[in-house]
């Protein structure tokens, strides 16, 4: 789950010409992220490495995600069934997590903080993500990436909505069931 919330997270939460994307461009380019990739998703990555070039993108992502008159705000606070940002920067970090004065309730912030949590691997590190999961992020990701596929000019983004939805439903999944059984035991 961690790589899947990393790749997805840093996505969304950096500029495509970011030069701390280089390095997962070049991975996306040369194929190389399928045989780390934990999620029966050949598809999508190879339509995400067709269309990876990161200067092509930023006008979309600009469009997207920037500025007040984006198209598709990645705050969760912008959507009616999103938390404030006080309340998720409170949650994150009642986790330990630090925080930079970058607003907490960004989409890709809050899947790094998904990987983030899985790091600490605290006794409840599952509990604690399942909470981040149903409190802060499925509420209003559906919504949001639906907006982001409408929206997207590139088959890129269009094509990491779609990735990142069923990514995160087979995680969501995948805690339930690590939850469940934590209980069995």
């Amino acid at each position: 789950m961690r790589i899947t919330c990393r790749v997805i997270g840093s996505l969304f939460n950096r500029q495509p010409q970011d030069p701390l994307l280089v390095p997962l461009f070049t991975l996306l380019r040369e194929g190389k992220l399928q045989a780390q990739w934990p999620l029966e998703q050949d598809e999508l990555l190879t339509r995400l490495q067709q269309n990876s070039d990161p200067q092509a993108l930023a006008a979309d992502y600009n469009a997207l995600f920037v500025g007040s008159d984006c198209k598709v705000s990645p705050y969760a606070s912008q959507w009616p069934e999103g938390k404030t940002e006080p309340e998720v920067r409170a949650f994150l970090t009642s986790r330990g997590m630090p925080l930079s004065d970058a607003p907490a309730d960004h989409f890709g912030v809050l899947l790094l903080a998904a990987s983030w949590l899985e790091d600490q691997s605290a006794e409840d590190e599952s509990s604690a993500q399942l909470a981040l999961f149903e409190g802060y992020l499925l509420p209003w990701c559906g919504t949001f990436l639906g907006k982001v596929e409408a929206h997207a000019t590139t088959a890129f983004y269009r094509t990491l909505a779609a990735l990142s939805r069923e990514a995160i439903q087979a995680m969501y999944n995948e805690l339930l069931d690590s939850t469940d059984s934590q209980q069995d035991a």
